[in-house]
């Protein structure tokens, strides 16, 4: 009885001062938000979760299953309300809740150094090795420019064959718009700052082909802005040998084949190869697209007088990674002048976290002073 009227105080305190733009840096255990989610995501921690909700556009609060809750575990659910606080909360074992934090200034790219064991890091693989240990799979992945996370398969798996395997793993970590549409009367662009590629001495020679489409081999498929943009997105991503992009439809298509590449005359279509160990390109990100809108993933908005003005908005908000600019005299009053800042999540997200015995997993430690 004593420690639940100490929770129940304990949550009735942290809900008292809560508010959208309030800092506020800790956790309720064995407390659920119910309701108000935007989207649930896997991850392996609350403190993994919480960062997820601090990237995410419209995120405000969170409650996350722990791994040990016997069901839904690895569960972490965004949430989101008008007032920026929970509609109601709950006593539930083996779930942590906690806020966003938008407000507190972080640095937007978070250290992860813990390792979890029993816990598989579930697709994203672009390359195996075996490593004697955890530590020097996480080092490898660390060392490496495209790793985000790894799993790392222990000695006493069951499956000897296996044992000692690294599995270096990939997500991205460049911003992408979610959906990128002809609009009249708006304008998008990019935060000026750099877009997190590597940095080589060399600058790559770039080359696209022209009313080409490489046919086949597609493995994703991501929107983007133009065909130097598709190129940028094929040249991070460690799988990508070659692309296509539809400018009917802003469609960038990576593809993966090393042996062969079939080229195709195809109007409306430009292709290209992915750049190897050299500064990639990113000219693109300092333009401006006329009736370009990126729509979706706004975290907020203000009236400005012109798109210069949006652009310096975007790129001084350490939120910001894209934005859209509405200049359009027929459009309603609300919109009118109105700068639509956005961001989406880019820190390291595993597709799937899975329970697996006698295996370990974490994250790079790029993002760690330490390292």
């Amino acid at each position: 009885f004593r420690f639940l009227h100490l929770l129940i105080f304990q949550t009735y305190s942290f809900c008292s001062f809560s508010n959208f733009s309030t800092c506020i840096q800790g956790f309720l255990q064995n407390v659920d938000f119910p309701g108000s989610d935007v989207v649930d995501l896997y991850s392996p921690s609350v403190e993994h979760c919480q960062e997820l909700c601090t990237q995410h556009p419209s995120c405000l609060f969170f409650s996350f299953n722990r791994p040990d809750k016997s069901s839904g575990r690895f569960r972490c659910y965004l949430k989101s309300s008008s007032s920026g606080h929970p509609q109601s909360q709950v006593l539930l074992l083996g779930v942590s809740s906690g806020y966003s934090l938008k407000a507190c200034g972080l640095e937007p790219t978070p250290c992860f150094p813990q390792v979890f064991e029993d816990a598989d890091f579930h697709g994203g693989d672009y390359r195996t090795l075996f490593t004697v240990n955890f530590e020097e799979c996480q080092r490898v992945c660390t060392l490496d420019p495209v790793c985000q996370f790894f799993t790392f398969v222990m000695g006493n798996f069951s499956s000897p064959d296996v044992r000692y395997k690294c599995h270096l793993k990939f997500s991205w970590y460049v911003p992408r718009p979610v959906a990128v549409v002809l609009k009249a009367g708006v304008i998008s662009g990019f935060s000026q700052k750099s877009q997190l590629t590597q940095h080589f001495a060399t600058v790559c020679r770039s080359h696209l082909f022209s009313n080409t489409d490489l046919r086949g081999n597609d493995f994703l498929e991501s929107q983007a802005v133009s065909p130097e943009h598709c190129q940028f997105l094929c040249s991070v991503h460690p799988q990508c040998t070659y692309f296509s992009f539809s400018s009917n439809d802003f469609r960038c298509f990576l593809k993966n084949n090393p042996n062969s590449m079939v080229a195709r005359t195809k109007s409306n279509f430009t292709s290209g190869i992915s750049s190897h160990l050299c500064q990639i390109d990113e000219s693109w990100a300092k333009l401006t697209y006329k009736d370009i809108e990126f729509r979706g993933s706004d975290f907020r908005s203000e009236v400005v007088t012109c798109v210069d003005i949006c652009q310096e908005k975007c790129t001084e908000d350490p939120n910001c990674q894209f934005y859209t600019y509405h200049n359009g005299s027929f459009f309603h009053p609300d919109h009118r002048h109105r700068c639509y800042m956005k961001r989406v999540i880019t820190m390291p997200t595993p597709s799937q976290v899975k329970k697996v015995d006698n295996v370990k997993s974490g994250f790079t430690l790029r993002n760690c002073r330490s390292a």
